[in-house]
């Protein structure tokens, strides 16, 4: 009984301690192409953030990342990863909603189905990763505060 138990803890302990890396999914960009999760993996650390236009935290949070990315970008390679949850029905509010925001410098994806929200364990949004430069997540974070952007930053520049 204790060896199995034993047996229970080590294989759970190895699969926590293991780093989770970006599943590979099928999202749609602003001009519609269909594009691979795995791609973005690309050697540039990145911010990945879930949201959907119905959520306010989500969209106070993007501004505050988009005011600070062309200072942040001057220091750091980096790049901002937004993930829209919006469904089929309100995704069209979502693409024009990137371009009202102004995001101009995030790479826009759409997940329509929730495909890749449900691979990366996202229950709530705003929900925010930092992700290495080989697709290793190295950080997960729910919900926003004002200011919590400055922790993400300090998270990529770390990663240097």
């Amino acid at each position: 009984m204790k060896k199995m138990l034993f047996l229970m803890l080590a294989l759970f302990v190895g699969i926590s301690a293991s780093a989770q890396t970006l599943p590979d999914v099928k999202l749609e960009n602003l001009e519609g192409k269909v594009v691979s999760t795995k791609d973005l993996a690309d050697g540039t650390p990145m911010i990945i953030s879930f949201w959907s236009t119905t959520c306010k935290p989500c969209i106070m949070e993007l501004n505050a990342i988009n005011e600070s990315l062309y200072e942040w970008t001057e220091e750091v390679d980096m790049k901002v990863v937004a993930i829209s949850v919006d469904d089929a029905r309100t995704v069209s509010r979502a693409r024009a909603m990137t371009s009202g925001q102004g995001w101009d410098d995030f790479v826009c994806l759409f997940d329509k189905n929730q495909d890749f929200k449900r691979a990366m364990n996202v229950s709530l949004t705003p929900h925010t990763f930092i992700v290495d430069g080989d697709g290793t997540i190295v950080y997960s974070h729910s919900g926003y505060t004002p200011g919590s952007e400055q922790e993400l930053f300090e998270k990529i520049k770390s990663l240097k």
